[in-house]
């Protein structure tokens, strides 16, 4: 909400970015488990004293904010989700500090995989994987909650089983139709859940790290098909809108998902002199390049999702 000051409208707010944080917990039985997290914190409150009249006194410092984080870390003693963590420190935000309305706490999970060695998975070690778990987490002084979870740098390629045909020809059109190309992409998917109170969110250890893994489970089933038949793309959006679709359908408290899905070209090589063809393309040797790529993106929602 804009604060009317000296005959115009004022919006402000203030937090704590790059705040990174590793976290481990230790079974009972000597078995570890770990997470890093980058968070980001963004307060909304009452103290627009501290721009127009030099007075600090509502202003929670931003050091605190960073140093509140890793008290929080600490007070998990049980192994929980980013999302879950997220929730936490906005409702320590908005419920402790009087001058605070609203809380923004997102957060980047990154990658660490636990190793597994002759088959076995490793007690304590871990390597760093791929693709990364984001969330942002939005909750107001009355409990009121609006969760988005997300992936970025999931690398999805198949070298057959896509195509592009039917597109506009005009006197720029270089591009040939084809039935055959390889299809690579890197998705970015956001989606927002239907808990729309912290009181409502469920109970359940882990559960949204679950729901986590089941996106990325409908997302890569989705693009990819079946192991052996796999499915037809005719074109990156036909194939975004199927993932997108599939996971609304599959998964009832996921109201609205957002896909971007850059298409990272992989082009034919053929290689010839005048005098003869040194390498004659036949669907196998290609040019990888992402610049420039096309960018493709869309979002799909429940008629009642509040996008």
């Amino acid at each position: 909400m804009a604060d009317a000051i000296d005959g115009f409208n004022f919006e402000q707010r203030h937090g704590k970015a790059r705040v990174r944080v590793g976290r481990a917990w230790r079974n009972d039985d000597g078995r570890y488990f770990f997470v890093e997290w980058n968070v980001s914190i963004s307060l909304l409150s009452d103290c627009v004293a501290a721009y127009v009249r030099d007075d600090n006194s509502d202003v929670v410092a931003t050091d605190t904010m960073k140093n509140t984080v890793y008290v929080k870390a600490k007070e998990c003693t049980q192994q929980l989700s980013v999302e879950d963590f997220a929730i936490e420190l906005a409702k320590h935000f908005t419920s402790f500090y009087q001058q605070v309305h609203t809380a923004i706490v997102k957060i980047v999970e990154k990658p660490w995989e636990r190793v597994s060695l002759e088959g076995e998975q490793h007690n304590h070690g871990f390597k760093l994987g791929s693709e990364k778990h984001t969330t942002e987490v939005i909750v107001k002084k009355s409990g009121a909650l609006r969760l988005t979870s997300g992936i970025e740098g999931l690398a999805l390629l198949k070298t057959t089983k896509s195509g592009f045909e039917g597109f506009i020809r005009d006197k720029y059109t270089v591009l040939p139709e084809t039935r055959e190309r390889i299809l690579a992409t890197e998705v970015t998917a956001s989606w927002r859940y239907s808990y729309e109170s912290v009181l409502t969110i469920p109970r359940k250890p882990l559960y949204f790290t679950e729901r986590y893994l089941d996106v990325k489970k409908v997302l890569v089933e989705t693009f990819f098909g079946t192991p052996k038949e796999g499915v037809y793309s005719p074109s990156v959006q036909s194939t975004l809108y199927d993932m997108a679709k599939t996971v609304l359908i599959r998964l009832s408290d996921i109201s609205s998902v957002q896909l971007k899905m850059p298409n990272l070209h992989f082009l034919p090589v053929n290689l010839s002199s005048k005098d003869n063809t040194i390498v004659k393309f036949d669907d196998d040797v290609y040019l990888p390049t992402d610049e420039p790529h096309g960018s493709i993106e869309a979002s799909l929602s429940r008629f009642w999702s509040k996008m």
